[in-house]
């Protein structure tokens, strides 16, 4: 086996796709990026956080000016409860720089125009189905007849990612949390900005999030329990005229803006991003030239807001070890070096999720407990998400581990 990478297949366009293209080519690889969509998905899904660890992943190689440009500070996350109590605080330590909010499809556009930029081919009407390894490389099949060869595929292609069935067909599924995610983006909300702050409301019936700008213009997010997942094409389907009464009558009773801004909402607003779902622990990243990046290996739940920031990450930190060490041990070096982090934060993610499930034995116990749990908290007890930092020109040692 030619165990020295020069070429690399990054199959996915999304958030994670174009990052390892770049990171690859900035570590002296040629990648491509092959996308399922026929076109750009400039519109698709609706906003995300990238906390201070994922802006160090891209400043890691030259694209953190990308996200300034794009994203809206986000200083703090504000905890309360049904009735309006504040419970907690959790500021992004003051040495670091602020969580960003971002529209999905600015952070989308703006790593699309910046891969273009520094060379990288970006390739639609691509759909995956096989791949096929030699000696000497890896060729990629997609459904409409065509291949693509290199020496290493990357997996970019999300919790349904056909290149972890490649891997492993035994690999598990995505999991569901339980919960069903809705928001809006309103250019008027009618409310006073919440100074950088995101509010989040462990309500009676739903988990509510909002965060108001200094132009009055807001976005809000709501988690409903759901007893069986559906799909966003699902929830899309029974559409506004179903979900809103639903979301309305779920925070009546919560001591919140939410009633307020659901009423806000109009129709063409609302979205749907369906069931909120994680990975389980994925067993095997990688397999002969075949490797995992981002939601494909690991995916926190939305509650956890680490997980593009660690898909990011884990671009980075792939490109550094195949630069510099041969096949395997490049890729077992980048699990070493990720893995057990992010397991971490998809368990801490998992605790949240069944807080904002919780039923009214466990509202009372959480309602009551949390405060003085984060009151007694040191702050380096979550730096450690925030605070984690990728030397790009470091070199990376075989048995490398996390």
């Amino acid at each position: 086996m030619n165990q020295q990478v020069r070429t690399a297949l990054v199959i996915g366009g999304g958030i994670a796709g174009p990052v390892t293209a770049m990171a690859l080519r900035r570590a002296g690889i040629e990648a491509t990026v092959f996308e399922a969509y026929a076109t750009r998905a400039d519109e698709k899904g609706s906003a995300l956080s990238i906390a201070p660890n994922g802006l160090a992943a891209l400043e890691a190689i030259g694209a953190g000016r990308l996200l300034r440009e794009c994203g809206v500070p986000m200083t703090a996350i504000v905890l309360e409860s049904w009735t309006g109590k504040r419970l907690a605080e959790i500021s992004t330590p003051p040495e670091l720089e602020p969580m960003r909010f971002v529209l999905r499809t600015e952070l989308y556009r703006g790593l699309y125009r910046e891969a273009e930029r520094r060379g990288v081919e970006i390739v639609h009407g691509k759909r995956l189905v096989d791949a096929t390894e030699t000696s000497d490389g890896v060729t990629a099949r997609f459904a409409d007849g065509g291949t693509a060869t290199a020496d290493l595929l990357v997996g970019a292609d999300g919790l349904r990612s056909t290149v972890r069935r490649l891997i492993d067909p035994a690999a598990p599924d995505p999991q569901y949390a339980g919960l069903l995610g809705f928001g809006a983006l309103l250019p008027d909300s009618g409310l006073a900005s919440t100074g950088g702050r995101m509010h989040m409301a462990f309500g009676k019936r739903c988990f509510f999030g909002l965060q108001v700008f200094a132009d009055s213009s807001a976005v809000w997010f709501v988690n409903l329990p759901h007893r069986t997942p559906l799909t966003t094409a699902e929830c899309a389907r029974l559409g506004p005229e179903h979900w809103l009464p639903v979301l309305r009558e779920a925070v009546a009773e919560d001591r919140s803006p939410a009633l307020e801004l659901l009423g806000r909402t109009a129709p063409e607003q609302f979205l749907t991003t369906g069931a909120v779902e994680s990975m389980p622990r994925v067993p095997h990243w990688h397999r002969g030239r075949l490797v995992l990046v981002g939601d494909s290996a690991h995916a926190p739940s939305s509650s956890s807001g680490q997980g593009a920031s660690l898909a990011l990450e884990s671009a980075v930190e792939l490109a550094r070890c195949v630069r510099d060490l041969p096949l395997p041990q490049a890729l077992a070096a980048y699990e070493g070096l990720r893995r057990p982090r992010v397991e971490r934060i998809i368990r801490n993610a998992e605790r949240t999720n069944s807080e904002k499930a919780a039923g009214p034995v466990g509202r009372v116990l959480r309602d009551l407990l949390l405060p003085v749990l984060m009151k007694s908290a040191k702050p380096a007890k979550f730096a450690w998400q925030f605070d984690h930092r990728i030397d790009f020109t470091a070199p990376v040692s075989p048995g490398t581990a996390g």
